[in-house]
């Protein structure tokens, strides 16, 4: 046979249904709709095998057997009740109004209603009886979070016991095995489709309670359920995104060789506002929050003088029980109340303890040993803030370089920014076309243009000159030299002078700094910068740190840091070993806020955590 005759044969075989599941991806007995939707054809060249699909609901539409197949289901559209509805408005009401509107929306996209394509009645939707009760064909859109397309899914509504009713409610998690088809509808999105054989698992909702069912909720009230939120297209865009950043970071230090090195997220050092780690919680303390030792003292010798009373007299035997019950309560009391006023034990490290600020401190002390390393990790800070660049729990990519300097760090984090935004361009294709069209027209375009053009770089002296001759902005804060640069400030450079364009403010003024920063020959000035992005603000930090033993001790009295004993294992390593370093600290939040267009931090983490609010 010729090389012809095998590839026509090659492409009968694909035609023909194959006897046994595909087996597409590992750890699962299904396929990910990504294998399937995501290939160059749209997956048209798998029609004709046969696969097992899971996952979620996002639409679904019925139609009676022999009815032309529907255009693709829509997303479910929830009209409010008038006002005047009852809170117990019967279930089948609620239905059957949905029904009709989508008889109307349909009527409409088939030629105003020359061909109509019969959904559920009443009778059938409740389960009285019917006098022919007609099967159905049912049409779902199905996500299961491993790309942002959907599959259709045809189910033939014998097919499971479970009421038609609750299959089609949005959240239901289904598993099916069938044979994937070129879809009978002209108009259809897809180029394919699954005809369902067999419904492996059903996993029902209730609509009543399941929030995302009622309808297409807004990114601020998804919030309340963080839980189910990944369920929505955006936010399961936004964290494949966040994933796919994630693997950019680990890929470009490695790929440039730096080790990764966990660092402790309790430490016994740090700056800013922390939040302390403790174990000795005084819970007795508040519950007898007012009384003093004094009082309860008094107590004892009156209920004392109570007891003998009542031993001298005709008193009965559960009197006196009662009342020597009742003095040896407060003597308890007492007792617990003298405790609180000793000295207290240690806590269960034996020392004060917090959730890290940074991880840099501890990376210095292996970046001494093995050269480059980095980390990525939660950090915290306990400011009390609510606002939408600000989180109490956030996670930041942080490296540390020896034999390095400012320059060496500035133009790390300037590889690292740029390489980070081909990565998304060049591997979250469909995700960013989404995103750019649900979220940010713009985002596309600002990744390419930062991927490819120079950061510019100025001095936080220069960066002052330019708001100082600022003729279109009123700033709150007047920019002088010696304050920190405010998000008015660093809006006004990164819209107004730099036109959009990313930039670097290099050299602050060592007040605004961290003690650790090492100090420039003029004696005023630190070596540390920001990256700063347009609508965002910083989010590279980095600096050479202190490598002088006599100024860095000079630093650590300066900023009044007391408990200096604390800093003895960091002052170490420049008494043994010193060596010119630096680092930069990247807030990944804050760096998807760029990538992605979104205007709230809070909705670039699976579960946020911020002042005032820690829902699960």
């Amino acid at each position: 046979m010729d090389s012809h005759g095998k590839t026509h044969q090659r492409e009968h075989e694909d035609d023909v249904i194959s006897p046994k599941p595909v087996a597409l991806s590992k750890y699962s007995n299904r396929v990910e709709l990504k294998t399937l939707l995501e290939r160059s054809d749209g997956g048209a060249r798998l029609a004709g095998k046969r696969v097992v699909i899971g996952g979620w609901v996002k639409s679904s539409r019925a139609v009676k057997k022999d009815s032309p197949p529907p255009p693709p289901p829509q997303p479910s559209v929830t009209v409010p009740p008038p006002a005047s509805t009852k809170s117990n408005i019967s279930c089948t009401e609620i239905i059957q109004s949905k029904m009709n509107i989508f008889r109307k929306l349909f009527d409409v996209l088939s030629g105003g209603g020359k061909t109509t394509y019969p959904i559920f009645d009443k009778p059938e939707i409740t389960g009285q009886k019917a006098t022919s009760p007609p099967e159905y064909t049912i049409y779902f859109l199905i996500s299961d979070g491993s790309s942002v397309s959907s599959l259709q899914v045809v189910v033939d509504s014998a097919m499971s016991t479970i009421p038609a009713t609750q299959l089609m409610s949005l959240g239901t998690c289904i598993v099916a095995e069938g044979v994937l088809r070129h879809p009978l509808a002209a108009s259809a999105k897809h180029v394919i489709e699954l005809e369902a054989e067999k419904l492996l698992h059903v996993g029902t909702v209730d609509p009543e309670k399941y929030p995302l069912s009622k309808k297409q909720l807004p990114l601020h009230l998804l919030r309340d359920f963080s839980h189910f939120r990944p369920r929505t297209t955006t936010v399961g865009s936004v964290t494949r995104v966040h994933s796919a950043l994630t693997l950019a970071s680990h890929t470009f230090f490695q790929s440039n060789g730096f080790q990764y090195v966990q660092v402790p997220v309790i430490t016994t050092t740090g700056f800013g506002e922390m939040f302390r780690v403790t174990t000795t919680l005084d819970r007795e303390e508040k519950k007898h929050d007012g009384l003093s030792i004094e009082t309860v003292k008094a107590a004892i010798k009156e209920k004392t003088r109570l007891i003998d009373h009542l031993k001298r007299s005709d008193s009965n035997r559960e009197a006196v029980a009662a009342a020597v019950h009742d003095l040896k309560k407060t003597t308890d009391l007492a007792a617990q109340l003298e405790k609180k006023q000793k000295p207290q034990k240690l806590d269960f490290f034996g020392c004060d303890t917090y959730l890290t600020v940074s991880g840099r401190f501890h990376l210095e002390s292996y970046a001494s040993a093995l050269g480059k390393v980095y980390t990525f990790g939660p950090r915290f800070t306990a400011d009390k803030i609510d606002n939408a660049r600000h989180l109490a729990e956030m996670w930041n990519v942080e490296a540390e370089i020896a034999f390095s300097e400012l320059d060496d760090a500035m133009d790390c984090a300037d590889d690292f920014f740029k390489f980070l935004c081909r990565y998304l361009l060049e591997n979250r294709h469909e995700d960013m076309k989404f995103i750019s069209k649900r979220v940010d027209k713009t985002v596309t375009t600002r990744l390419e243009a930062t991927a490819s053009n120079s950061l510019l770089r100025f001095s936080y002296t220069e960066a002052i000159s330019l708001l100082q001759k600022a003729t279109t902005r009123t700033f709150e804060t007047k920019p002088k030299w010696g304050v920190a640069l405010k998000e008015e400030h660093l809006s006004y450079l990164t819209d107004e002078i730099c036109k959009g364009s990313v930039m670097i403010i290099h050299s602050y003024p060592k007040e605004v700094k961290p003690f650790y920063v090492r100090l420039n020959e003029d004696k005023k000035t630190v070596a540390a910068f920001d990256l700063v992005v347009p609508k965002v603000g910083v989010v590279i930090s980095g600096s050479q740190n202190e490598d002088r033993f006599e100024i860095l001790d000079g630093r650590v009295k300066e900023f009044g840091l007391t408990t200096k004993e604390k800093y003895e294992w960091y002052l170490d390593l420049r008494r043994h070993g010193t060596v010119r370093h630096s680092g930069i600290s990247l807030k990944m939040e804050h760096m998807l806020l760029f990538a992605t267009g979104l205007p709230d931090i809070k909705d670039a983490i699976p579960f946020h955590r911020s002042w005032g609010k820690a829902n699960n």
